[in-house]
């Protein structure tokens, strides 16, 4: 139970980050948050079809959990919302999750149930997260450009989700996404010590070599705090594979039909 009083019943998780991204005087810096047991309120929430068709309902159901009004979804780290997520679906409804997936050695469909509670954080070097500074360096091996960068938010995630369907139009003309030089365009700081938008823009478009991009990638997996969402699973003729926890609408409706 948490510390702190509430008038309500709460929980503390632990956050993939350790709280080493917010600044100091921020209540995430404990590396902890305290989150309410779900409640009516929130199975009212669940089952807003007007919540559900726009794609924010769990995002709801997660704001209205955060005990701390201080707290807010905008501001946490995506690692860091996945951990809300998790722990709120375990407190809300038990910590077993039934999805249907496909075996990988005979391709049928089959139910499994996967244990939230043995999902253990993404293995990164903590020792690379600066203390209350979402910031890191990066130099491209191959063009030399020093780049800085940032671990997106949930506010960013959601900002890059929007231009991506403002650009959905031309996707589909072109049969060209530009996810990831959007989402690289958010996430790079500074190019050369160059903090401006559109030279940042330049970059990404017209310089940023693929061999650089993806050890840029890879750099970033490695500093970045987050749950991880495998876990072993048999398949029907006894071969354990590690796989990928499918979390689809029904995350939140375990007693729905799958």
């Amino acid at each position: 139970m948490s510390e702190q009083k509430y008038a309500f019943p709460t929980e503390v998780l632990s956050l993939p980050s350790k709280g080493l991204l917010y600044p100091k005087d921020h209540p995430l810096s404990s590396g902890q948050i305290d989150v309410k047991y779900m409640t009516a309120k929130e199975e009212d929430i669940l089952t807003s079809t007007n919540l559900i068709d726009k794609g924010i309902v769990i995002d709801r159901v997660l704001e209205s959990v955060i005990a701390n009004d201080k707290i807010k979804l905008n501001d946490m780290l995506l690692g860091d919302k996945n951990a809300l997520m998790v722990g709120t679906r375990v407190l809300g409804y038990g910590s077993e999750y039934l999805v249907k997936l496909t075996d990988p050695d005979t391709t049928l469909e089959v139910e499994h149930s996967f244990d939230l509670t043995k999902l253990n954080n993404v293995e990164i070097d903590y020792d690379l997260l600066k203390s209350g500074k979402n910031e890191f360096e990066f130099t491209t091996p191959n063009s030399n450009n020093k780049l800085k960068f940032k671990i997106l938010t949930h506010a960013d995630e959601n900002n890059i989700q929007k231009e991506i369907d403002g650009y959905k139009k031309l996707a589909e003309a072109t049969g060209v996404s530009n996810e990831m030089t959007t989402r690289l365009k958010y996430q790079i700081i500074s190019v050369d010590g160059d903090e401006k938008q559109e030279t940042i823009n330049e970059f990404v478009d017209n310089r940023f070599l693929a061999l650089d991009t993806r050890e840029f990638r890879k750099y970033i997996k490695s500093v970045t705090p987050d749950i991880d969402f495998t876990q072993e699973y048999t398949s029907q003729i006894g071969e354990t594979h590690k796989v990928n926890i499918p979390i689809g609408v029904r995350f939140f409706w375990p007693d729905s039909e799958i």
